[in-house]
This record gives C-alpha cells, sequence and structure tokens, in this order.
C-alpha cells in the first residue's frame, strides 16, 4: 500500500502535509466524520476554536493578527468530502483505503481513482493559512462543508449569521490565472418507473454488453467537451439492436454519481440463441462508428459482450423495453445552451449521471445546470414532462442556487491588485459551470462580498484525476498576499 511519503517533501511543505492527511482518511459523502474529528484534534492542539454546526460542518476560527482586529473578518471556504470514482478492475475501498498518488512531468496524480483534489487542495491551502508562522491577517475563519458533491448538504443547512466574517474566499474551482466571480445553480431530476415483468422464452441465450473505456468527467466544467455518456450510448446501441432482433432486457445499470458523466455501463439481455452468432459483427459495427464519432473526445472508447451462464429468469416486457431504452436514449443530454456574456462558457446543461434497471425497477437521475437559476428550473421541468409523454414518474430535488457575479466588488478589486503585484498581469475573470456553494452562502449570508481561486485540477470527478503542483504553490503565494493586503486594507 501506497504511503504518499513523497506528499512530504513537497513545496509548500505545510500544504501538502495536510493534503497528505485528507490522502491518508477517506471523506466520501457522507462519510466525513473522521477527518473531521482529525482536524478538530489538530486545531485545539494548537489553540484554533473548533465548532461543529447542526450541519455537520467544521468552522475553524483564529483571532486577528496584532493590529488587524479592526479589519474584516475573513472566511476560507472549501469542502471535505470528495467524489470517488475507480476503474473498473481496481481494488480500492473508498470507505478504508486511502488514495494513492504519483508524481508525474509536474502533477500529481491518482491513476485508477480519483485524488480529490476537488477539493482537498482548497481544504489544504485553509489550513495552512491557519498556522503559517508570521502571517499578518484579519479574523480568520475557516468553513469546511460537507456533503458538497452529493447535495451541498452542508453548505444548505448552515444557518443564517453562523458566518462572523464579511469578506469570503472559496477555494474551490480548478484552473489557476482565474477569479471566479459567479457559478452555476443545479436541481436534480429523478426518474423512476416499475416495470412489468414476464418470463425469458426457453430458447434464448444470456449475454451481457459492456461500454467502457469513456474519459468521463465532471458533469459541469467537462461537459462541453463531448465526451462520450455511457448510459446513453448503451441505449442507443440497444435500441438499434431490438430493431433487428428480439432483444429481452433484464438488467441494465450505468454511472456511480449524477454529477459525473458516466464512464461505464452493462446490459444483461437474452437474445434468441439463433442471432447470437451475428452478434459480434454488430458489435464490432457499432464499436467502428463510435470510434469515428468520438476520435477526438474519447477515442478509447471500447464495446463489448460475452454469455452469461446465469439461468433464464424473468425479463421486462417488450413494451417496457422500448419505454426505458427510448426514454434513455432521447433523454436531454449535455450542453443545452452556451452564455451570451461569458465566451465559450456552458449557460445551461443536463447530464444523464446514473441508471439502474433491476428486477424491473428502473431508475435514472439527471444533474440539470445553469448560471441562471430561472433556465434550470425551466430545463428541469422539460425532463419531467418528457419523462412522463414515456409514462415515466419524475420529479426535482436538490436545488440550489447559482452565484450572481459582482464585477464591482472591492475584494476583487484587491485580490487583482494583488494577484498583478505578485504575477506580473492581472488574472481573468470567469463564472464557472458547476456548483459552487457561493449561492447558497449567499442566500444566508447576503452581506458576504465572494471570490473564487485554486489551482490546475484536471479530471475531476473521474480516475486519473491530477493536480497541477506549480500552481498549488502559486495559490499559496497568492493566499497569503491577499491576507496580508486585507489585513491592512
Amino acid at each position: 500500500m501506497a504511503t504518499n511519503d513523497h506528499l512530504h517533501d513537497m513545496q509548500p511543505h505545510s500544504v501538502w502535509a495536510h493534503f497528505a492527511t485528507l490522502c491518508a482518511i477517506p471523506r466520501s459523502s457522507l462519510h466525513e466524520t473522521a477527518l473531521r474529528e482529525r482536524l478538530i484534534e489538530w486545531a485545539q492542539a494548537r489553540a484554533i476554536t473548533a465548532v461543529v454546526d447542526g450541519a455537520g460542518n467544521l468552522i475553524l476560527r483564529k483571532a486577528a493578527s496584532p493590529g488587524c482586529e479592526a479589519m474584516p473578518g475573513v472566511i476560507l471556504q472549501g469542502h471535505l468530502d470528495m467524489v470517488c470514482q475507480a476503474n473498473a478492475g481496481t481494488q480500492h475501498d473508498f470507505e478504508r483505503d486511502p488514495i494513492r498518488t504519483v508524481v508525474r512531468d509536474g502533477w500529481l496524480i491518482a491513476e485508477d481513482t480519483t485524488l480529490g483534489a476537488d477539493n482537498g487542495i482548497g481544504v489544504a491551502l485553509a489550513l495552512a493559512a491557519l498556522e503559517e508562522p508570521g502571517l499578518q491577517h484579519p479574523a480568520l475563519e475557516v468553513l469546511l462543508t460537507v456533503n458538497e458533491e452529493s447535495g451541498m448538504d452542508g453548505a444548505r443547512g448552515l444557518a443564517p449569521a453562523t458566518l462572523q466574517g464579511r469578506l469570503l474566499i472559496n477555494l474551490d474551482t480548478e484552473e489557476w490565472g482565474h477569479f471566479y466571480l459567479g457559478c452555476a445553480g443545479g436541481v436534480d431530476v429523478e426518474v423512476r418507473h416499475d416495470c412489468e415483468l414476464e418470463e425469458v422464452p426457453p430458447d434464448f441465450a444470456i449475454l451481457r454488453f459492456d461500454v467502457s473505456g469513456l474519459r468521463g468527467g465532471h458533469s459541469g466544467i467537462d461537459i462541453h467537451l463531448g465526451r462520450g455518456n455511457a448510459i446513453k450510448l448503451l441505449a442507443e446501441a440497444l435500441r438499434d439492436l431490438a430493431a433487428h432482433t428480439d432483444v429481452r432486457l433484464i438488467e441494465m445499470r450505468g454511472g456511480t454519481a449524477r454529477n459525473a458523466i458516466p464512464r461505464e455501463a452493462f446490459a444483461v439481455c437474452a437474445l434468441p440463441a439463433a442471432a447470437v452468432p451475428g452478434i459480434n459483427e454488430w458489435v464490432e459495427h457499432r464499436l467502428a462508428a463510435w470510434k469515428k464519432r468520438f476520435a477526438e473526445a474519447d477515442a478509447n472508447v471500447a464495446f463489448r459482450y460475452e454469455l452469461d451462464e446465469m439461468p433464464l429468469g424473468k425479463t421486462v416486457q417488450q413494451a417496457e423495453r422500448d419505454r426505458v431504452l427510448g426514454f434513455l436514449d432521447s433523454a436531454v443530454n449535455g450542453v443545452a445552451r452556451v452564455s451570451d456574456n461569458f465566451l465559450g462558457v456552458t449557460d445551461t446543461s443536463s447530464n444523464l449521471g446514473v441508471s439502474g434497471l433491476v428486477q424491473g425497477a428502473f431508475k435514472a437521475t439527471f444533474k440539470v445546470r445553469s448560471l441562471r437559476d430561472a433556465s434550470a428550473d425551466a430545463l428541469a421541468d422539460k425532463l419531467l414532462a418528457f419523462a412522463a409523454s414515456y409514462g415515466l414518474s419524475a420529479w426535482k430535488g436538490g436545488a440550489y442556487p447559482g452565484w450572481t457575479p459582482n464585477p464591482s466588488s472591492n475584494l476583487l478589486a484587491l485580490c487583482q491588485q494583488v494577484y498583478t503585484e505578485q504575477f506580473g498581469q492581472p488574472a481573468s475573470l470567469q463564472v464557472i459551470h458547476a456548483g459552487l456553494e457561493c449561492g447558497l452562502l449567499a442566500a444566508s449570508h447576503p452581506y458576504l462580498e465572494m471570490i473564487s481561486f485554486g489551482p490546475d485540477i484536471r479530471g475531476a470527478h473521474a480516475p486519473g484525476e491530477k493536480v497541477e503542483i506549480a500552481s498549488v504553490a502559486h495559490c499559496w503565494t497568492l493566499l497569503k498576499a491577499v491576507l496580508r493586503a486585507l489585513a491592512k486594507a
């Protein structure tokens, strides 16, 4: 088992030492307790006040440096949990095993799992600021939320007036050189249906079809890249096969998180035994078409089948098969609108993140995002109507607001000045098509001025996630300089 000792030899030392702790303690969504308890112990040993609120968020407070007491308090904010994804065949228990990392070409990488740089680096930066010797700063408050990745429950449950600071620096964006001023809001759409079952005819064979090899990624910041969605591709393929032979759908599963583009999906089907000899040619034809279609975005797409020795049992009725496959194949997925105000930024999108059909019980989960809350709601309503047109039950849930940009913010002006002093040119200004917690924090604490920045992270929410080491050092330099400037502003 890897020990990640190399993290302790990297600079800035304090930041990477904290990240090593985050790699060592499993922290999937809804399972952040062990990490939170470790950080409370760490804070108490340094006379840093530690409070856990009613939602489970950890709030760490440190008094202002002498002479800086009159300055507005600063909140450094991130989330404790991470998205847990692993490549097929990887033996990794996200509830027990540490994240294994390697350094390659200036990047820290988790080769077969997610790394948790989203948002572990932000958390590490905030913790390092609390203990940095000689750093002049206003009163510091570090807000570390829980369950950001699967529901934003921590930020959603933060009670009004909990935070004492007036300026908030979110450390959860993933492209160095940008100040983020706004983010998309979002809403989940859940689809359910109980399919009628029937017996598989005795002269049928059982086959399993697998779509794999896709890159996946973050359903917000990667949605515009045109990568394959394994659920959509499998539904498309099986719908085509059903047009040529009598396919009986037994089981189908794909994706593991609503906010990750599905990388893998499989289906167990029954086909007439006489049709099996021609399946290999059909699979190769489908795969060749996908290889051309995704030559740039997902060149490693794979499509395989194998005979399954499971006994003949029950399958969904033909009409139910057509209902499920037709819905999955046709439901809106990907970019719905590009922003008119921010070049190259997605305005509104939908991601079919998880789907399952087990013993007749069908379910599908979508993550809908938009820079405009009304547009997210409208697209979600369209998905509800589309599901209803197929006779499926659907509802909305887990809505959270976007963060409206304020380009005239005094905090932005100061941060831009500091950035230019440190790096010789201004940072670019951007919004992100992802769900930062800033929108929810603004709802409960409307007086806050907010800004967000972070290091270069690639492949968040997918195995192979990596963070550029040099950009982490840049973030640390900037964060310290901003805090020093705010101490005397």
